[in-house]
């Protein structure tokens, strides 16, 4: 017969109360060690974890900062971490993750095992925060909605910042704010309405800078060109200076053992107390449209500087309480989206040897190594005078570095090109010497900078985002099966676009020149009066072989090639750029008009009605190939030739009566070319009209 369960439990000794508070005290230390162990786990979504530092990659007795800024823990581009690998496989270096982002050029900062970055897609702007090891999204906050989604420079352009356990990010159109380590907001401002912010007409761009509890932004507003923030509650500090802004962020130093803003404005360079915003020096640099966006490299008491436009670089010697002083100027070095690094003296940057960096195409310059306190060139890496292939397998092959963004860690230079190559050279001012090379983010052009933590590199475009392990091997704590290889990402490339103009306009978004406009318009009446004498001769060996509308359609067809394909030759040819493209909108609108059913006219048959379709549905097209492609170009007429159809209806209609006329002759066959041609000048002069009231245009 089974023993009763309660005659079980008379064989275990009774609890006694000290027994209970043992059992007590062992449960309460098993939950504290579970709850820890869950948050070493990263189970708790948004906390950085200080256990998840990447020891291995530092020196001894140095805690692991993190990468908290778009410019590294220090601010310069440096990284404390060493034992990176000095050579990778064939195949490129391991990868840990790749994921689709949206569009954007803000970078990674990281902290424990969290990275964080900005991007946007259709839906709005993010932050967003992703595990280190996985890219798995752990939260997502969004702040505003698309910045420019079609425009030539779309999504965020600032990186966050990380300070005190908190996320603090800038938006392009001005919007501050701070999140906690959840992504819930704490606080924001709009610093650009608030203090009527001036300088920065292509988004807002720079990344916060938080120190000693403030949130320092340049901002270019009356009274407020540089504005510090209270870090907890974003009440204002101090605002200082009346100088414009730029797309530089606020960049701290140390002088005499005192910090000290430098504010890298467009028309000057400003320095501010720190705690009292009062400003200590200015040094005025330009006037009219100018703009910065490369940081400035400091060693005390040694400010170097350095702006696009071709315009080189100066060395400043600062002086507590006093202006600086000029150590040297001269046009090496010119620096616009990717900025310089200093190592052991010597400067390592890409010269750009054109007016602004290019979004279309990769932007011609040479990298080079210069001596800090003379500006001697020390080596040069590319020919600056020819343009670089948008192949990344021409530059890998002649080692060419071209337009990149680097950073500084184990001595040794790592590199990020706007073609998406990952190049690793040593930091030597006494040559080029190249250890690795890899494309990771290939098929468009590339401006952001790598982030370093825990031997990994984050990067990103403006597609997807991709985490390369680059430490020593034997260092990798993943399986090799759970990893890629470079050579696995889907890769694109980049298509030079400018190839379609021969020239291009030297500055982005450039209004033409009177001298300009009038060739333009000059060549387009040129090609249909070319088109139109080859059609009218082949009218007069062909006769009436061909009906007049094969021989309109003929017209039609010659004259659009004709403003695709003349003007880059043309270009070439007078060495000035000349655009024809209008010639095509206008002839295809002429084309719909000639599809138009007018009053009394028979119904259509079938065949008649989809060819009217297809002639609406090509013109429509032709207006968005033209839209997109002169966004890509940075052409500022990607709108003003859309908005001149109108003018030209009444000609075009004119066009289409004569062509319905019962007798037809030599007479109404030149009415219907000049007509043609006046409807060109009406659509012309209505885009050059609606161009006049946006821009001030010159002579030459």
């Amino acid at each position: 017969m089974p023993v009763p369960l309660r005659r079980r439990k008379r064989l275990l000794p009774l609890p006694t109360l000290r027994s209970l508070w043992r059992l007590a005290l062992v449960a309460w230390c098993v939950l504290l060690t579970l709850a820890d162990s869950e948050e070493a786990c990263g189970d708790a979504p948004g906390r950085p974890d200080p256990s998840a530092a990447s020891q291995p990659f530092l020196p001894p007795g140095v805690e692991d900062p993190g990468w908290p800024h778009l410019r590294g823990p220090r601010g310069d581009g440096h990284s404390p971490e060493i034992r990176l690998a000095s050579e990778w496989p064939a195949s490129g270096p391991p990868v840990l993750w790749v994921k689709e982002l949206g569009q954007g050029y803000s970078s990674f900062v990281a902290q424990g095992d969290r990275v964080y970055t900005q991007f946007q897609n259709l839906g709005g702007q993010y932050v967003v925060c992703l595990a280190a090891r996985t890219g798995e999204v752990v939260w997502q906050y969004r702040y505003d909605w698309p910045f420019e989604a079609a425009g030539l420079y779309p999504g965020p352009r600032a990186t966050p910042t990380l300070a005190g356990g908190k996320i603090y990010f800038a938006a392009p159109s001005g919007l501050v704010g701070c999140l906690n380590d959840q992504g819930k907001l704490l606080w924001s401002r709009d610093l650009l309405q608030e203090f009527d912010g001036r300088g920065t007409g292509f988004g807002y761009a720079c990344s916060p800078a938080v120190i000693d509890g403030k949130v320092v932004m340049p901002v270019g507003g009356p009274e407020a060109s540089m504005v510090a923030l209270d870090a907890e509650d974003g009440a204002l500090v101090w605002k200082s200076g009346d100088d414009t802004a730029s797309y530089t962020p606020a960049m701290v130093i140390s002088l005499a053992g005192k910090r000290q803003i430098i504010g890298y404005l467009e028309h000057a360079l400003c320095a501010f107390d720190l705690q009292t915003g009062k400003l200590l020096w200015r040094r005025k640099l330009s006037q009219g449209y100018d703009e910065h966006s490369a940081w400035p490299v400091y060693s005390e008491p040694y400010l170097w500087f350095s702006g696009p436009f071709q315009a080189g670089s100066q060395l400043l010697k600062l002086r507590p309480e006093q202006e600086p002083d000029l150590v040297w100027q001269g046009p090496i070095l010119s620096n616009d989206v990717a900025s310089s690094v200093l190592v052991d003296g010597a400067l390592y940057g890409f010269d750009l040897h054109e007016a602004q960096s290019k979004a279309h195409r990769p932007s011609r310059g040479a990298f080079r190594c210069v001596d800090l306190l003379t500006g001697e060139l020390r080596w040069s890496n590319g020919e600056p005078r020819v343009r670089r292939s948008s192949d990344p397998a021409d530059s890998a092959a002649q080692q060419v570095v071209g337009h990149a963004s680097l950073i500084v860690a184990d001595g040794k230079l790592v590199l990020l090109n706007d073609l998406g190559e990952l190049i690793l050279a040593r930091a030597s001012p006494e040559k080029y010497e190249e250890l690795a090379r890899a494309t990771a983010l290939g098929g468009e052009i590339c401006w952001t900078t790598p982030a370093l933590h825990g031997g990994c590199l984050f990067l990103k475009n403006h597609s997807r985002a991709v985490c390369v392990y680059v430490g020593e091997p034997g260092l990798l704590e993943l399986d090799a099966a759970s990893t890629l290889s470079v050579a696995q990402i889907p890769q694109g490339r980049a298509r030079d676009w400018s190839a379609l103009l021969g020239v291009e306009p030297e500055y982005a978004m450039d209004p033409p020149t009177w001298r300009w406009l009038g060739r333009w318009l000059a060549a387009g009446l040129a090609i249909l009066l070319a088109a139109g004498l080859v059609i009218g001769g082949l009218a007069l060996l062909l006769g009436q072989r061909c009906t007049p509308g094969q021989y309109r359609a003929a017209f039609c067809g010659l004259s659009f090639l004709g403003g695709v394909l003349v003007g880059a030759p043309l270009s070439l040819a007078v060495e000035d750029f000349v655009f024809t493209w209008p010639v095509s909108l206008y002839v295809a609108f002429h084309a719909v008009v000639q599809q138009l059913r007018l009053p009394g006219q028979e119904p259509p048959t079938r065949r008649q009605r989809w060819r009217e379709r297809l002639v609406v549905t090509g013109f429509l097209l032709v207006c968005a190939a033209y839209f997109f492609a002169c966004r890509r170009l940075s052409l500022v007429t990607e709108w003003t030739f859309l908005s001149g159809f109108i003018a030209a209806l009444p000609c075009c209609f004119a066009v289409r009566w004569l062509s319905q006329a019962s007798v037809r002759n030599w007479r109404t066959a030149i009415a219907e070319g000049l007509l043609t041609m006046a409807g060109f000048l009406a659509f012309y002069a209505a885009g050059v009209a609606l161009l006049l009231l946006k821009y001030d245009v010159v002579a030459t």
